[in-house]
């Protein structure tokens, strides 16, 4: 059968029809498809595109935080920041690298010639030095990161180049902090000192942890000054702030196109110091005129020909707040300006920028064999441990209040034809004595016999051997671990007892600490040992800040007295070492009006086939009712009771003026006396 033609036709017509119809219909439905999309994506989703696509052509540039201040504890600034004007100069967008590189160093030779003719002579700058500030190989930076120039502009220059800002394209001038310190160098080693992120970030622990910290306003940034000792250090996270920033869009080749905006940064906060600055001035000005006179003296007790330094920390008995902490000599901490020091002030200075009542630190020597010929200011305590042997005597059961010993000017132990003899200082003989006499007089024989030997030779008691038994005493007491003051790198001291114990005997190692010669202590481990005299039994944590502040000076944290351990004795055996610490003599206390206790201490120290004799003086005042703890050492200071007491009595006198050993400075009563 044939198709018939006219049929077909019509059926490919029909098919043509349909197929043209879906096409139509494939059209239609894909444009809707595109105009709803193209509708969602401006109506809907185009804010949140926006912003993402200004985020990928805008950059920041942080702005370095302006730290807080250090107050002393009336409120007198010891450190703070102040506000300098910075000029930073940024490449030049619309030129090509060559063509911007040319033009930044032209820009230096107009910048040199400014700063000569209006800038401070002392911060001179060759054509050189700006072009290495502006950093044209990008070692430091990328095209488009601001440089900073030079900072402390005059006022001069600022006004130059206010007023012809047109001729100095890519000029910024940018407001700044710079770190000051008073220029009385008020407890320097302990307020500490700033260096440059850039040179501390690979070698500190502290900032290498801070180089992974994503949020912007909490970034450190290259030039930025950061605490490297003390409270600067210890109270970075507190002072520093946060980074201000400034904000500018750029297009694909990284060059500014167009304003910029800027998000000021957020200061630092300020903490208030326990620190009284004038105690803290007179303990300083008291340290430097002993060493004077002691190294001059023609008195042959008082003659200390070897001291160069010395060391002093005053400690409130009930709150361990610490009123005054002196390293002796000090120095100037405004030669760390800009987070550097020459290499001329290093070498000047270098053996005083540590605390040397917390770490061991040196006088100053020509050579290093000089130098080891000499102590640190890491001592035996001598005698001033003779309290506490007392109390460990008695708590021990060894002797009671009431028990006598007969001091005939030395003790002898050991095998027989190979004695070690323990004498009195100058060959002393005291005779009867019990507790407290022993302390007044500073018998060694009495310490040997009634304590170190008598401890060695009960033994063992408890699973503990009788050196771990002092060893316990010695740490409750804070002697040989550390203050929990907090500052870095404080040291615990150094233990020799154990060692001596293992390579004599515990009977030798006994003896010998019994009286104060085995082992080696801070000075602020000493202030705390004799607050916990005074108050019995508390040892206290150093504090040094009374509060913590924002910049509209409102309390952001306080702190409160802190005890970390207590040891319970029977009140007699307090009062037996109170009376023998009311008895000691002890030079520079002539005619006080107040009553103290006091130890001093001659504690001898082997050094480079030398024997040094080193001062060193414990008291507390009032007798009743102690306010304040003062502990002093000089390192090859001789007698105790001349090379260190004279300060001790400077100190306390300084506090009752300024503070009140009663409760009430003397000072207000004065005027308050005078007024009437």
């Amino acid at each position: 059968m044939q198709d018939d033609p006219q049929k077909r036709e019509i059926i490919n017509r029909r098919q043509f029809s349909f197929r043209l119809n879906l096409f139509f219909f494939v059209t239609f439905a894909l444009f809707s498809i595109l105009i709803v999309r193209l509708a969602i994506l401006q109506f809907v989703e185009g804010p949140t595109l926006s912003d993402e696509g200004i985020e990928k052509v805008t950059r920041s540039v942080k702005i370095p935080p302006i730290r807080g201040n250090i107050y002393d504890s009336t409120g007198y600034p010891i450190a703070y920041s102040t506000s300098t004007q910075t000029l930073y100069f940024s490449i030049q967008p619309e030129l090509n690298l060559e063509d911007a590189k040319a033009n930044a160093k032209e820009m230096a030779r107009k910048l040199y010639e400014v700063y000569m003719e209006h800038g401070d002579p002392e911060k001179a700058m060759t054509v050189d030095d700006i072009i290495r500030q502006m950093d044209l190989e990008f070692s430091r930076n990328n095209i488009s990161t601001p440089r900073r120039i030079k900072s402390g502009l005059t006022n001069n220059e600022i006004a130059y180049f206010m007023e012809n800002r047109t001729a100095f394209k890519g000029v910024d001038i940018i407001e700044e902090s710079v770190r000051n310190y008073d220029s009385d160098s008020i407890s320097v080693q302990l307020v500490g000192y700033l260096k440059k992120y850039k040179g501390v970030r690979e070698t500190v622990d502290f900032y290498k942890e801070k180089s992974v910290e994503e949020e912007p306003t909490l970034q450190y940034l290259e030039e930025e000054d950061v605490g490297m000792d003390g409270l600067e250090y210890m109270y970075q996270d507190v002072l520093r702030g946060k980074n201000g920033l400034k904000t500018y869009p750029v297009n694909n080749a990284e060059r500014i196109i167009g304003p910029m905006q800027i998000t000021n940064p957020e200061k630092g906060s300020d903490i208030y110091l326990t620190i009284n600055k004038n105690v803290q001035l007179k303990t300083e000005e008291a340290i430097m005129n002993q060493l004077k006179k002691i190294t001059t003296s023609s008195n042959r007790y008082e003659r200390a020909e070897y001291a160069k330094t010395g060391f002093a920390v005053a400690m409130e008995v009930d709150t361990g707040n610490i009123v005054a902490m002196a390293s002796m000599p000090d120095y100037d901490p405004n030669i760390w300006a800009g987070g550097r020091i020459s290499a001329v002030d290093y070498e000047n200075f270098s053996n005083v920028l540590e605390n040397g009542t917390i770490r061991s630190v040196y006088g100053k020597y020509e050579t290093e064999g000089e130098r080891k010929k000499h102590p640190s200011s890491i001592v035996p305590p001598g005698s001033t441990l003779k309290p506490l042997s007392v109390l460990i005597g008695l708590n021990e059961k060894l002797f009671s209040t009431t028990e006598y010993y007969k001091d005939t000017g030395r003790f002898s132990y050991g095998k027989k034809g190979y004695e070690t003899y323990v004498t009195n200082s100058q060959g002393h003989v005291y005779g009867n004595i019990d507790g407290a006499e022993a302390i007044q007089n500073s018998s060694n024989p009495f310490m040997a016999a009634m304590i170190g030997n008598k401890l060695n030779k009960r033994g063992e008691q408890n699973g503990k051997s009788s050196v771990e038994i002092w060893d316990g005493y010695m740490k409750q007491f804070g002697l040989g671990v550390l203050t929990e003051s907090g500052l870095y790198g404080e040291s615990k001291g150094i233990i020799d007892y154990f060692d001596s114990a293992e390579r004599f005997s515990s009977q030798s190692a006994l003896i010998m600490a019994s009286y104060g010669q085995q082992g080696r202590y801070t000075t602020l481990q000493l202030a705390q040992y004799t607050a916990m005299l005074a108050n019995h039994g508390k040892r206290m944590k150093p504090q040094f800040v009374n509060a913590i502040k924002d910049s509209d000076k409102k309390i952001i944290q306080g702190f409160k007295p802190e005890i970390l351990n207590t040891v319970d004795f029977p009140i007699e055996y307090w009062e037996e070492i109170e009376k023998g610490m009311s008895l000691v003599k002890s030079e520079g206390f002539e005619g006080v009006d107040y009553t103290y206790r006091r130890k001093t201490g001659t504690s001898e120290q082997d050094v480079a086939k030398r024997t040094a004799e080193n001062a060193v003086f414990i008291a507390y005042a009032p007798a009743k009712n102690p306010k304040l703890a003062v502990a002093v050492i000089v390192p090859d200071g001789g007698f105790g009771g001349y090379g260190a007491s004279p300060i001790a009595r400077q100190i306390f006198d300084a506090y009752d003026v300024e503070v009140g050993l009663t409760g009430k400075p003397k000072k207000k009563q004065s005027v308050t006396t005078d007024a009437e």
